[in-house]
């Protein structure tokens, strides 16, 4: 017998975005060589990112963050996991 009520069913999320959150954060940790430093960013900052990529994401839905050469829609996706994060309590 297993009790695993009430817990997330978590294979029910699609599993392109983690392939996809871990990428911007390989690109992160490399530009910042910490890859624990995103934990010591204003929450706002993050919000402020997550806007421009959306925005950039509404406007060229194919497009690229011009740094990274990653999607846009990576990024936002990335942003928010840490807005999920820092927010969680």
């Amino acid at each position: 017998m297993k009790y695993d009520e009430g817990k997330p069913k978590l294979t029910l999320c699609p599993t392109e975005i983690i392939t996809a959150i871990a990428r911007v954060r390989e690109n992160g940790v490399e530009k910042y060589r910490d890859k624990d430093c995103w934990k010591t960013v204003e929450p706002q900052r993050y919000r402020d990112a997550a806007f421009r990529h959306f925005v950039s994401y509404i406007n060229d839905p194919s497009g690229v963050d011009e740094e990274s050469g990653l999607p846009h829609l990576w990024h936002l996706a990335c942003n928010i996991a840490f807005l999920c994060e820092l927010e969680k309590d």
